[in-house]
């Protein structure tokens, strides 16, 4: 894996009143990585990637992200940068094919390069029967395939992914993650974040463990597995546990008192 660094992250904080959502994070992302960024409902990981994408301006730190500080450089960001949020914000009465070309163009690339790429992404998502539908007859999983295109379509360094597989269905989920391998293996860098732990332990080079808007550890997923001295035959379990392990959740202590 190439070390040059993608996402460079010193001390970023944001609170709103007496919450603070992230709390002085440190991680830094190298080019072509797989980065997977976990942590259950309120950890802070949408606020995170709204800061890293100059949506959501930091209290104090800095982000660098392809090269460039977030908050000194935010068009330049923006033009390198892909982005899928987990709520998303299309135009539903264009089609899929005009939406996935008017990004193309909003991005500055030339109506050919815009037609040739729209065609190869309608393809490799399987939009290709329904592109000149409207979005709002898309099904979710459709609706999260074209705004994926529409993120990917100028070819950013570095694409960030809010909760990708939340709500889409395993055939969506199959296409999706092949898309992104094999984006990886031509450089380009992802960052995630997911509750979807069989993805974060097939697919994730590092992984980051937030909980209440702090780091608690950073590394492989064996790297993390081993130091929090879990071991089963199943990755996915072993990191189900470590999440668990981490973020303090007793599964055992939760149930129903009128359930026997």
């Amino acid at each position: 894996m190439n070390k040059t660094v993608a996402v460079d992250i010193c001390g970023l904080t944001k609170s709103y009143g007496d919450f603070t959502a992230v709390n002085h994070i440190d991680l830094k992302v190298y080019r072509g990585e797989f980065f997977g960024l976990i942590g259950p409902n309120g950890a802070g990981k949408s606020t995170t990637i709204k800061m890293l994408t100059g949506l959501l301006k930091p209290d104090s730190g800095t982000a660098t992200v392809a090269g460039f500080n977030v908050e000194q450089n935010p068009v330049l960001v923006k033009g390198n940068v892909g982005l899928l949020p987990e709520d998303l914000n299309l135009y539903e009465r264009l089609t899929g094919s005009e939406f996935i070309g008017f990004a193309g163009r909003m991005y500055g690339l030339e109506e050919k390069v815009v037609r040739q790429r729209r065609q190869e992404l309608l393809t490799l998502l399987e939009l290709e029967d329904d592109s000149n539908r409207l979005i709002l007859e898309y099904s979710f999983g459709m609706k999260k395939k074209v705004a994926l295109a529409a993120a990917l379509i100028h070819e950013p360094a570095v694409l960030f992914l809010d909760e990708p597989f939340n709500g889409i269905d395993v055939a969506t989920m199959k296409a999706v993650r092949k898309v992104l391998s094999q984006l990886t293996g031509r450089g380009m860098t992802i960052f995630f974040s997911s509750h979807v732990m069989e993805v974060v332990a097939k697919l994730c080079d590092r992984i980051a463990i937030i909980h209440n808007g702090e780091i608690a550890v950073t590394g492989t997923v064996d790297d993390v597995v081993a130091n929090a001295g879990i071991s089963t035959l199943d990755k996915e379990i072993e990191l189900e546990d470590v999440f668990l392990h981490y973020t303090g959740f007793d599964h055992e202590a939760r149930s129903l008192n009128w359930i026997s």
